[in-house]
C-alpha cells in the first residue's frame, strides 16, 4: 500500500508516538493513501513523504462511516483508545468533531444527530500506524517540498461542506422543534 504524510520536514523513520494522544484513531503516525488530497491539502513549504506499507502479518482495522467509526473517534477525542490494532484504516473526521463531540456531552445534541453531521463532505481515508511492529514495516520512498498554497478547489469544498453542514443543522433543529410539546420551545 502506498501511502503519504505531509510534514513540515522529510520523515524517514516516523515516531508513532510524536502525534496527539486524542487524534482520530488514537496515538499514531498518520498517513493516507490518497495522492490527490495529500497535495490539495498541503501547506506552502509542506514536505510530502512517500511510503509503502507491507500490511503482512498485521492487525489492520477498516471502518466506514458509520456508528462503530463515530464511537472510536468519539473515544479516542476523549484519550480512550482500546483497540488493539497495528493499523488503522478509516474516514477522516471533519473539522467539526471537537465540536459535536462538545455538543453532544452538554447534552445539546444527540449521538444519532451527530452522526448525521460528521457523514457530510467526501470520505477522504487516513492510516494511522499505531504499533512499532507496523512501523518497522513502513518503507520510506521519497519526499517532495511543495512550495505553493493549495488551490481553489479546496477552497471550493470547504465552502461547499460548510453549507450542506449548516442546512443539515437547520433540519435537525427543525426536527427537534417539531418534537417539541406544544409551546415548549428550549431556544
Amino acid at each position: 500500500m502506498i501511502l503519504y504524510h505531509t510534514g513540515d520536514r522529510e520523515i524517514i523513520n516516523p515516531d508513532i508516538h510524536h502525534g496527539r494522544k486524542n487524534a482520530d484513531f488514537g496515538w499514531g503516525f498518520y498517513l493516507t493513501p490518497d495522492r490527490d488530497f495529500t497535495y490539495r491539502w498541503a501547506r506552502q513549504n509542506a514536505v510530502v513523504n512517500q511510503y509503502e506499507l507491507d500490511e503482512r502479518g498485521l492487525r489492520v482495522q477498516f471502518f466506514t462511516r458509520s456508528d462503530e467509526w463515530f464511537q472510536y473517534i468519539y473515544n479516542n477525542r476523549r484519550g480512550r483508545d482500546s483497540l488493539a490494532a497495528d493499523v488503522v484504516i478509516g474516514p477522516i473526521a471533519n473539522d467539526t468533531i471537537f465540536d459535536t463531540v462538545g455538543i453532544i456531552t452538554s447534552g445539546y445534541l444527540k449521538s444519532e444527530d451527530a452522526l448525521k453531521l460528521l457523514m457530510i463532505g467526501p470520505i477522504y481515508t487516513q492510516v494511522a500506524i499505531k504499533t512499532e511492529k507496523a512501523a518497522s514495516q513502513l518503507r520510506f520512498i521519497a519526499s517532495e517540498k511543495i512550495e505553493r498554497i493549495a488551490d481553489e478547489q479546496l477552497r471550493r469544498e470547504q465552502d461547499a461542506y460548510w453549507q450542506a453542514f449548516a442546512k443539515e443543522v437547520d433540519n435537525i433543529m427543525k426536527d427537534e422543534n417539531a418534537a417539541a410539546p406544544c409551546g415548549i420551545n428550549d431556544n
